[in-house]
Protein backbone atom coordinates (compact mmCIF):
# COMPACT_ATOMS: atom_id res chain seq x y z
CA UNK A 1 0.00 0.00 0.00
CA UNK A 2 1.35 3.54 -0.68
CA UNK A 3 1.74 5.86 2.05
CA UNK A 4 -1.08 8.33 1.20
CA UNK A 5 -3.46 5.29 0.30
CA UNK A 6 -2.35 4.15 4.02
CA UNK A 7 -3.22 8.03 5.48
CA UNK A 8 -6.55 8.01 3.44
CA UNK A 9 -8.16 5.11 4.07
CA UNK A 10 -6.50 3.85 7.63
CA UNK A 11 -6.82 4.59 11.70
CA UNK A 12 -4.47 7.26 11.08
CA UNK A 13 -6.46 9.25 9.01
CA UNK A 14 -9.08 9.25 11.66
CA UNK A 15 -6.09 10.37 13.88
CA UNK A 16 -5.10 13.05 11.56
CA UNK A 17 -8.39 14.54 11.92
CA UNK A 18 -9.26 14.67 15.51
CA UNK A 19 -5.67 16.49 15.72
CA UNK A 20 -6.86 19.02 13.19
CA UNK A 21 -10.31 19.38 14.63
CA UNK A 22 -9.92 18.82 18.50
CA UNK A 23 -13.88 18.69 18.67
CA UNK A 24 -14.01 15.31 16.97
CA UNK A 25 -14.78 12.29 19.07
CA UNK A 26 -15.56 14.02 22.23
CA UNK A 27 -19.00 12.49 22.60
CA UNK A 28 -17.83 9.35 21.67
CA UNK A 29 -16.56 8.58 25.29
CA UNK A 30 -14.02 5.39 25.32
CA UNK A 31 -15.61 2.38 27.18
CA UNK A 32 -13.63 1.29 29.57
CA UNK A 33 -14.46 -1.45 32.49
CA UNK A 34 -14.10 0.69 35.83
CA UNK A 35 -12.57 -1.40 38.90
CA UNK A 36 -11.56 -1.18 42.11
CA UNK A 37 -12.42 1.01 45.02
CA UNK A 38 -14.45 3.86 45.18
CA UNK A 39 -13.30 7.13 46.41
CA UNK A 40 -14.85 9.15 49.73
CA UNK A 41 -12.94 12.38 49.24
CA UNK A 42 -11.36 13.72 45.38
CA UNK A 43 -8.26 16.42 45.59
CA UNK A 44 -8.25 18.22 42.08
CA UNK A 45 -5.05 20.12 41.92
CA UNK A 46 -4.00 22.18 39.16
CA UNK A 47 -0.92 24.19 38.10
CA UNK A 48 -2.38 26.32 36.03
CA UNK A 49 -0.38 27.09 32.80
CA UNK A 50 2.30 24.68 33.71
CA UNK A 51 4.47 23.48 30.71
CA UNK A 52 6.73 20.65 31.59
CA UNK A 53 9.71 22.78 31.39
CA UNK A 54 8.11 24.80 34.43
CA UNK A 55 7.50 21.68 36.47
CA UNK A 56 11.38 20.52 35.03
CA UNK A 57 12.70 23.64 36.42
CA UNK A 58 11.24 24.10 39.62
CA UNK A 59 12.57 20.34 40.66
CA UNK A 60 15.93 21.62 39.69
CA UNK A 61 15.39 24.36 41.47
CA UNK A 62 14.64 22.60 44.50
CA UNK A 63 17.12 20.26 44.40
CA UNK A 64 19.56 22.28 43.77
CA UNK A 65 18.72 24.33 47.04
CA UNK A 66 17.64 21.72 49.38
CA UNK A 67 18.84 18.74 47.82
CA UNK A 68 15.28 17.23 47.39
CA UNK A 69 13.16 16.86 44.90
CA UNK A 70 10.14 18.62 44.50
CA UNK A 71 6.93 16.54 46.35
CA UNK A 72 5.26 16.36 42.88
CA UNK A 73 8.09 14.21 41.39
CA UNK A 74 8.30 12.52 44.65
CA UNK A 75 4.71 11.51 43.75
CA UNK A 76 5.58 10.48 40.35
CA UNK A 77 8.25 8.09 42.32
CA UNK A 78 5.98 6.63 44.64
CA UNK A 79 4.70 3.48 44.11
CA UNK A 80 0.94 3.13 43.54
CA UNK A 81 1.16 6.49 41.14
CA UNK A 82 -0.48 6.68 37.92
CA UNK A 83 0.54 8.90 34.87
CA UNK A 84 -0.95 9.15 31.95
CA UNK A 85 -0.79 12.11 29.14
CA UNK A 86 -3.55 14.76 28.12
CA UNK A 87 -5.00 16.47 25.64
CA UNK A 88 -5.82 19.86 26.51
CA UNK A 89 -7.75 21.08 23.03
CA UNK A 90 -11.04 23.50 23.24
CA UNK A 91 -14.48 23.45 20.96
CA UNK A 92 -13.33 25.94 19.35
CA UNK A 93 -8.97 25.89 19.43
CA UNK A 94 -6.42 23.60 19.45
CA UNK A 95 -5.00 25.43 22.21
CA UNK A 96 -7.33 26.14 25.05
CA UNK A 97 -7.92 29.08 27.55
CA UNK A 98 -8.30 27.92 30.72
CA UNK A 99 -11.98 29.09 30.79
CA UNK A 100 -12.73 26.12 28.25
CA UNK A 101 -10.29 23.79 30.06
CA UNK A 102 -11.79 23.94 33.04
CA UNK A 103 -15.25 23.78 31.66
CA UNK A 104 -14.37 20.06 30.18
CA UNK A 105 -13.39 18.81 33.38
CA UNK A 106 -16.20 20.57 35.22
CA UNK A 107 -18.79 19.84 32.71
CA UNK A 108 -17.51 17.52 30.79
CA UNK A 109 -17.70 18.36 27.48
CA UNK A 110 -15.30 20.72 25.37
CA UNK A 111 -16.75 24.18 24.89
CA UNK A 112 -15.82 27.54 22.90
CA UNK A 113 -12.83 29.15 24.96
CA UNK A 114 -14.16 31.72 26.78
CA UNK A 115 -17.35 30.77 28.11
CA UNK A 116 -17.41 28.39 30.89
CA UNK A 117 -19.83 25.24 30.85
CA UNK A 118 -21.97 27.01 27.54
CA UNK A 119 -21.86 25.21 24.77
CA UNK A 120 -21.53 26.73 20.89
CA UNK A 121 -25.57 27.04 21.05
CA UNK A 122 -25.87 28.19 24.42
CA UNK A 123 -27.08 25.03 26.14
CA UNK A 124 -25.47 24.45 29.48
CA UNK A 125 -23.57 21.56 31.25
CA UNK A 126 -23.90 21.21 35.23
CA UNK A 127 -20.70 21.95 36.96
CA UNK A 128 -19.07 18.82 38.65
CA UNK A 129 -19.32 20.20 42.04
CA UNK A 130 -22.75 21.19 41.91
CA UNK A 131 -23.43 17.68 41.18
CA UNK A 132 -20.90 16.48 44.07
CA UNK A 133 -22.68 19.10 46.16
CA UNK A 134 -26.29 17.58 45.44
CA UNK A 135 -25.06 14.08 46.56
CA UNK A 136 -24.24 15.46 49.74
CA UNK A 137 -20.73 16.00 49.56
CA UNK A 138 -18.47 19.05 51.10
CA UNK A 139 -17.16 20.79 47.65
CA UNK A 140 -14.85 23.65 47.32
CA UNK A 141 -12.04 25.86 45.61
CA UNK A 142 -9.00 27.19 46.78
CA UNK A 143 -6.75 29.27 44.29
CA UNK A 144 -3.73 31.78 44.10
CA UNK A 145 -6.02 34.47 42.03
CA UNK A 146 -9.30 35.56 42.24
CA UNK A 147 -11.85 32.99 42.96
CA UNK A 148 -13.93 34.29 40.21
CA UNK A 149 -11.35 33.39 37.64
CA UNK A 150 -11.57 30.64 34.73
CA UNK A 151 -10.40 27.51 36.65
CA UNK A 152 -12.12 27.58 39.88
CA UNK A 153 -15.72 28.99 38.10
CA UNK A 154 -15.06 25.72 35.50
CA UNK A 155 -16.06 23.55 38.45
CA UNK A 156 -18.65 25.86 39.53
CA UNK A 157 -21.29 27.88 37.35
CA UNK A 158 -22.40 28.24 33.44
CA UNK A 159 -21.38 31.81 32.04
CA UNK A 160 -21.32 32.87 28.76
CA UNK A 161 -18.38 34.94 29.53
CA UNK A 162 -15.60 33.90 32.00
CA UNK A 163 -15.21 38.00 32.62
CA UNK A 164 -18.09 38.43 33.89
CA UNK A 165 -16.50 37.87 37.48
CA UNK A 166 -18.78 40.35 39.38
CA UNK A 167 -21.79 38.53 38.41
CA UNK A 168 -19.53 34.81 39.26
CA UNK A 169 -19.38 36.20 42.46
CA UNK A 170 -23.00 36.35 43.30
CA UNK A 171 -23.75 32.88 41.81
CA UNK A 172 -21.38 31.58 44.30
CA UNK A 173 -24.12 33.11 46.88
CA UNK A 174 -26.51 31.39 45.59
CA UNK A 175 -24.77 28.14 45.44
CA UNK A 176 -23.60 28.01 49.15
CA UNK A 177 -20.42 25.99 48.26
CA UNK A 178 -18.57 24.88 51.23
CA UNK A 179 -15.43 26.64 51.08
CA UNK A 180 -14.26 29.36 48.85
CA UNK A 181 -10.96 31.13 49.12
CA UNK A 182 -8.22 32.92 47.26
CA UNK A 183 -7.88 36.70 45.68
CA UNK A 184 -10.38 39.27 44.29
CA UNK A 185 -11.20 41.34 46.83
CA UNK A 186 -12.28 43.87 44.32
CA UNK A 187 -14.91 41.61 43.23
CA UNK A 188 -16.97 41.77 46.39
CA UNK A 189 -16.48 44.99 47.52
CA UNK A 190 -18.92 48.02 47.01
CA UNK A 191 -16.22 50.71 46.18
CA UNK A 192 -14.93 48.41 42.98
CA UNK A 193 -18.04 46.69 41.73
CA UNK A 194 -19.90 48.47 38.93
CA UNK A 195 -23.09 47.68 40.72
CA UNK A 196 -22.38 49.38 43.82
CA UNK A 197 -23.19 46.13 45.67
CA UNK A 198 -21.51 45.09 49.27
CA UNK A 199 -21.10 41.27 48.04
CA UNK A 200 -19.64 40.23 51.31
CA UNK A 201 -21.89 41.72 53.37
CA UNK A 202 -24.28 39.77 50.95
CA UNK A 203 -22.56 36.69 51.95
CA UNK A 204 -21.85 37.78 55.87
CA UNK A 205 -25.60 38.06 56.34
CA UNK A 206 -26.47 35.08 54.91
CA UNK A 207 -24.77 32.74 57.54
CA UNK A 208 -20.66 32.79 55.49
CA UNK A 209 -18.21 32.85 58.06
CA UNK A 210 -15.82 35.66 56.04
CA UNK A 211 -12.44 35.81 56.78
CA UNK A 212 -10.17 38.58 54.94
CA UNK A 213 -6.79 38.32 56.13
CA UNK A 214 -4.03 35.58 56.90
CA UNK A 215 -4.48 35.79 60.18
CA UNK A 216 -8.64 35.92 60.36
CA UNK A 217 -8.66 32.26 57.93
CA UNK A 218 -5.96 30.91 60.45
CA UNK A 219 -8.15 31.62 63.41
CA UNK A 220 -11.59 29.38 61.88
CA UNK A 221 -11.92 26.97 64.33
CA UNK A 222 -11.92 23.36 63.40
CA UNK A 223 -15.60 23.35 64.75
CA UNK A 224 -16.83 25.60 62.38
CA UNK A 225 -20.07 24.35 60.72
CA UNK A 226 -20.71 27.77 58.42
CA UNK A 227 -19.56 28.28 54.90
CA UNK A 228 -16.51 29.71 54.25
CA UNK A 229 -15.54 32.73 51.87
CA UNK A 230 -11.98 33.75 52.62
CA UNK A 231 -11.16 36.70 49.61
CA UNK A 232 -7.60 38.00 50.31
CA UNK A 233 -5.29 41.39 48.35
CA UNK A 234 -7.08 43.20 46.09
CA UNK A 235 -7.35 41.18 42.65
CA UNK A 236 -4.75 38.16 42.47
CA UNK A 237 -2.70 37.21 45.80
CA UNK A 238 1.06 38.04 45.20
CA UNK A 239 3.53 36.37 43.91
CA UNK A 240 4.95 34.11 46.40
CA UNK A 241 8.54 35.41 45.79
CA UNK A 242 7.59 38.84 46.60
CA UNK A 243 5.67 37.78 49.28
CA UNK A 244 8.54 36.25 51.05
CA UNK A 245 10.35 39.29 51.33
CA UNK A 246 7.53 41.27 51.61
CA UNK A 247 6.84 41.60 55.94
CA UNK A 248 3.47 43.43 55.77
CA UNK A 249 2.60 40.62 52.68
CA UNK A 250 3.53 37.24 55.01
CA UNK A 251 1.68 38.89 57.68
CA UNK A 252 -1.64 39.60 55.82
CA UNK A 253 -2.23 36.99 53.46
CA UNK A 254 -1.98 33.34 53.13
CA UNK A 255 -0.26 30.79 51.21
CA UNK A 256 -1.81 28.35 48.39
CA UNK A 257 -0.40 25.57 50.71
CA UNK A 258 -2.26 27.41 54.52
CA UNK A 259 -5.26 28.13 52.08
CA UNK A 260 -5.14 23.94 51.26
CA UNK A 261 -4.86 23.28 54.90
CA UNK A 262 -7.54 25.50 55.74
CA UNK A 263 -10.07 24.09 53.83
CA UNK A 264 -9.14 20.50 53.67
CA UNK A 265 -9.82 21.13 57.89
CA UNK A 266 -13.49 22.46 56.90
CA UNK A 267 -14.46 20.00 54.36
CA UNK A 268 -13.11 16.74 55.84
CA UNK A 269 -15.93 17.37 58.71
CA UNK A 270 -18.27 16.17 56.20
CA UNK A 271 -19.29 12.22 57.00
CA UNK A 272 -20.19 12.03 52.91
CA UNK A 273 -16.72 12.67 52.04
CA UNK A 274 -15.54 15.91 49.69
CA UNK A 275 -14.25 17.18 46.45
CA UNK A 276 -12.06 20.26 46.08
CA UNK A 277 -10.37 22.50 43.13
CA UNK A 278 -6.80 23.49 44.45
CA UNK A 279 -5.49 25.89 41.71
CA UNK A 280 -2.13 27.80 41.42
CA UNK A 281 -3.41 30.61 39.24
CA UNK A 282 -0.49 32.33 39.42
CA UNK A 283 1.94 29.91 37.67
CA UNK A 284 -0.21 30.49 34.01
CA UNK A 285 -0.22 34.91 35.45
CA UNK A 286 3.63 34.69 35.25
CA UNK A 287 4.21 32.31 32.19
CA UNK A 288 2.55 35.03 30.34
CA UNK A 289 4.96 37.71 31.64
CA UNK A 290 7.52 35.30 30.93
CA UNK A 291 8.87 35.96 34.45
CA UNK A 292 11.26 33.16 35.35
CA UNK A 293 11.89 33.48 39.19
CA UNK A 294 7.47 34.33 39.65
CA UNK A 295 6.53 31.17 37.66
CA UNK A 296 9.23 29.02 39.17
CA UNK A 297 8.60 30.17 42.90
CA UNK A 298 4.92 30.03 42.39
CA UNK A 299 5.44 26.57 41.12
CA UNK A 300 7.31 26.16 44.29
CA UNK A 301 4.05 27.57 46.23
CA UNK A 302 2.03 24.99 44.26
CA UNK A 303 4.10 22.05 45.44
CA UNK A 304 3.81 22.44 48.89
CA UNK A 305 0.21 22.87 48.51
CA UNK A 306 0.79 19.92 46.99
CA UNK A 307 2.33 18.32 50.19
CA UNK A 308 -0.15 19.65 52.31
CA UNK A 309 -2.55 17.33 49.68
CA UNK A 310 -0.51 14.17 49.82
CA UNK A 311 -0.05 14.49 53.53
CA UNK A 312 -3.94 14.40 53.91
CA UNK A 313 -4.23 11.10 51.55
CA UNK A 314 -1.50 9.26 53.65
CA UNK A 315 -3.98 9.95 56.20
CA UNK A 316 -6.90 9.49 54.95
CA UNK A 317 -6.52 6.42 52.22
CA UNK A 318 -10.17 6.80 50.60
CA UNK A 319 -8.93 10.03 49.39
CA UNK A 320 -8.13 10.48 45.26
CA UNK A 321 -5.22 12.64 44.43
CA UNK A 322 -5.20 14.67 40.85
CA UNK A 323 -2.72 16.28 40.06
CA UNK A 324 -2.25 18.04 36.78
CA UNK A 325 -2.07 20.96 34.36
CA UNK A 326 -5.51 22.48 31.95
CA UNK A 327 -2.53 23.81 29.59
CA UNK A 328 1.06 24.99 28.88
CA UNK A 329 1.86 28.62 28.49
CA UNK A 330 4.73 29.87 27.03
CA UNK A 331 7.39 26.79 26.96
CA UNK A 332 9.95 28.56 29.30
CA UNK A 333 13.20 25.99 29.03
CA UNK A 334 16.70 25.78 30.40
CA UNK A 335 19.30 26.42 27.89
CA UNK A 336 22.81 25.32 27.01
CA UNK A 337 25.50 27.53 27.81
CA UNK A 338 29.00 27.14 29.76
CA UNK A 339 27.51 28.85 32.99
CA UNK A 340 24.14 27.16 32.36
CA UNK A 341 23.91 25.96 36.22
CA UNK A 342 25.85 28.66 37.55
CA UNK A 343 23.50 31.32 35.94
CA UNK A 344 20.12 28.78 36.98
CA UNK A 345 21.29 29.08 40.84
CA UNK A 346 21.43 32.73 40.36
CA UNK A 347 17.67 32.25 41.05
CA UNK A 348 17.91 31.01 44.63
CA UNK A 349 19.03 34.40 45.99
CA UNK A 350 16.01 36.46 43.55
CA UNK A 351 14.04 38.86 46.08
CA UNK A 352 11.12 39.83 43.72
CA UNK A 353 9.32 39.35 40.47
CA UNK A 354 9.85 41.22 37.17
CA UNK A 355 6.37 43.16 37.99
CA UNK A 356 7.84 44.37 41.10
CA UNK A 357 10.97 45.48 39.10
CA UNK A 358 8.78 47.01 36.15
CA UNK A 359 6.08 48.70 38.50
CA UNK A 360 9.08 50.88 40.17
CA UNK A 361 10.65 52.47 37.23
CA UNK A 362 9.32 55.31 35.37
CA UNK A 363 10.32 57.56 32.44
CA UNK A 364 12.18 59.67 34.88
CA UNK A 365 14.52 57.61 36.09
CA UNK A 366 18.15 56.64 34.83
CA UNK A 367 19.93 53.70 33.58
CA UNK A 368 21.90 53.74 36.68
CA UNK A 369 19.11 53.49 38.87
CA UNK A 370 17.29 50.79 36.41
CA UNK A 371 20.34 49.01 37.27
CA UNK A 372 20.34 48.83 40.49
CA UNK A 373 16.80 48.20 40.77
CA UNK A 374 17.41 44.80 38.62
CA UNK A 375 19.92 43.91 40.89
CA UNK A 376 17.99 44.26 44.25
CA UNK A 377 15.41 42.21 42.37
CA UNK A 378 17.01 39.34 40.67
CA UNK A 379 20.78 39.74 42.17
CA UNK A 380 21.77 40.48 38.15
CA UNK A 381 24.33 43.42 37.11
CA UNK A 382 22.89 44.35 33.68
CA UNK A 383 24.83 46.33 31.42
CA UNK A 384 24.29 50.27 31.66
CA UNK A 385 23.25 49.94 27.89
CA UNK A 386 21.18 47.35 28.54
CA UNK A 387 19.24 49.07 31.86
CA UNK A 388 19.35 52.34 28.85
CA UNK A 389 17.13 50.01 26.12
CA UNK A 390 14.38 48.48 28.79
CA UNK A 391 14.50 52.81 29.93
CA UNK A 392 13.53 53.48 26.47
CA UNK A 393 10.39 51.92 26.56
CA UNK A 394 8.69 53.73 29.02
CA UNK A 395 8.84 56.64 26.76
CA UNK A 396 5.46 54.86 25.37
CA UNK A 397 4.44 51.95 26.94
CA UNK A 398 3.19 50.06 24.46
CA UNK A 399 3.77 46.39 25.14
CA UNK A 400 1.54 43.02 24.87
CA UNK A 401 0.58 40.48 26.95
CA UNK A 402 -2.24 39.48 28.76
CA UNK A 403 -2.48 40.74 33.00
CA UNK A 404 -0.18 43.32 31.41
CA UNK A 405 -2.68 46.37 32.26
CA UNK A 406 0.42 49.05 32.34
CA UNK A 407 1.78 47.93 29.06
CA UNK A 408 5.35 46.89 30.89
CA UNK A 409 8.15 45.48 28.74
CA UNK A 410 7.91 42.12 30.13
CA UNK A 411 9.14 40.46 26.93
CA UNK A 412 12.00 42.41 26.78
CA UNK A 413 13.12 42.07 29.93
CA UNK A 414 13.20 38.44 29.68
CA UNK A 415 14.91 38.40 26.34
CA UNK A 416 17.69 40.53 28.13
CA UNK A 417 18.13 38.21 31.27
CA UNK A 418 17.98 34.96 29.74
CA UNK A 419 21.59 35.36 29.17
CA UNK A 420 22.17 35.59 33.03
CA UNK A 421 19.40 32.82 34.08
CA UNK A 422 20.05 30.46 30.66
CA UNK A 423 16.10 30.34 30.92
CA UNK A 424 14.44 31.41 27.70
CA UNK A 425 10.78 31.62 26.82
CA UNK A 426 8.98 30.01 23.44
CA UNK A 427 5.78 33.06 23.68
CA UNK A 428 3.67 34.92 26.18
CA UNK A 429 0.92 32.37 24.97
CA UNK A 430 -0.63 29.49 25.79
CA UNK A 431 0.49 26.38 23.91
CA UNK A 432 -1.33 23.26 22.70
CA UNK A 433 0.61 20.61 24.33
CA UNK A 434 0.03 17.45 25.65
CA UNK A 435 0.41 17.68 29.62
CA UNK A 436 1.57 15.89 32.63
CA UNK A 437 -1.76 14.23 34.94
CA UNK A 438 -0.76 12.18 38.13
CA UNK A 439 -2.66 10.54 40.30
CA UNK A 440 -2.99 8.69 43.17
CA UNK A 441 -5.56 7.12 45.42
CA UNK A 442 -8.52 4.58 45.07
CA UNK A 443 -10.03 5.25 41.06
CA UNK A 444 -6.16 5.93 39.91
CA UNK A 445 -5.79 2.20 38.78
CA UNK A 446 -8.42 3.11 35.92
CA UNK A 447 -6.33 5.48 34.46
CA UNK A 448 -5.15 5.25 30.79
CA UNK A 449 -1.85 6.23 29.35
CA UNK A 450 -3.67 8.94 27.34
CA UNK A 451 -6.82 10.99 28.02
CA UNK A 452 -8.28 13.97 26.22
CA UNK A 453 -9.58 16.72 29.14
CA UNK A 454 -12.94 16.26 29.25
CA UNK A 455 -13.02 12.52 29.54
CA UNK A 456 -12.04 13.49 33.60
CA UNK A 457 -15.38 14.81 34.64
CA UNK A 458 -17.02 11.33 33.72
CA UNK A 459 -13.90 9.69 35.72
CA UNK A 460 -14.48 11.82 38.88
CA UNK A 461 -18.39 10.59 39.15
CA UNK A 462 -17.32 7.53 38.73
CA UNK A 463 -13.92 7.12 41.23
CA UNK A 464 -16.60 8.69 43.67
CA UNK A 465 -19.06 6.24 42.82
CA UNK A 466 -21.58 8.42 41.47
CA UNK A 467 -23.09 7.99 37.47
CA UNK A 468 -22.57 10.97 35.27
Amino acid sequence: MRRRDFFRNGSLAFLGTALINPGIGQTAARTQKWSGKTARNIIFMVSDGMSNGTLQMADALIYRKEGRHSHWVQLMQQQGTRRALMDTASASSIVTDSAAASSSWGGGKRVPNGSLNVNADGSFNKPILQKFKAKGKSVGCVTSVPITHATPAGFCVNSNKRSAMEDIALEYHKLRFDVMMGGGVNIFSADKRKDKQDVFSLFRNSGFKVVRNRQEMLSIPATNSAPVLGVFHGESLPYEIDRRNDAALISNTPTLAEMAKTALQQLSRNKNGFVMQIEGGKVDWAAHANDAAALLYDQIAFDDALKVAMDFVNNNKDTLLIVTTDHGNANPGLFYGSKAGDNFDKLQSVKHSSDWILMGITKDNTAAQVRERIEAAHGIGVSTEEAGELLKRYQKLDSEGIYNSYKLPFRELAIMEQKYFNIGFGSMDHSGDYVELTMFGPGSENLLPFVKNYELHNFLLKAAGIMA
